[in-house]
C-alpha cells in the first residue's frame, strides 16, 4: 500500500478532538435536559423560545420595590 498524502500536509500539527462527555466546548454550551422535559420539546429553538418567553414574562411581572 503507498501513501497517497502530499508532503505539504503536515498531520503532526492536527489536534484530536475528544468525543464524549468530557469532551471540550467550542463555544457552545450544552445543556442535557432531563428526558420529561425533552419529551416537550421537539428542537433546541423551542426550548430557547419557550425560556426566552419565561424570562419575558418573569420580568414583565417582578414588583419593583
Amino acid at each position: 500500500m503507498e501513501d497517497e498524502l502530499r508532503d505539504e500536509y503536515d498531520l503532526k500539527s492536527l489536534k484530536v478532538r475528544k468525543m464524549g462527555a468530557k469532551r471540550k466546548s467550542f463555544g457552545n454550551t450544552i445543556i442535557k435536559l432531563d428526558a420529561d422535559v425533552a419529551e416537550v420539546f421537539p428542537n433546541a429553538e423551542s426550548v430557547n423560545e419557550a425560556l426566552r418567553f419565561l424570562i419575558r414574562i418573569t420580568r414583565e411581572n417582578q414588583v419593583t420595590l
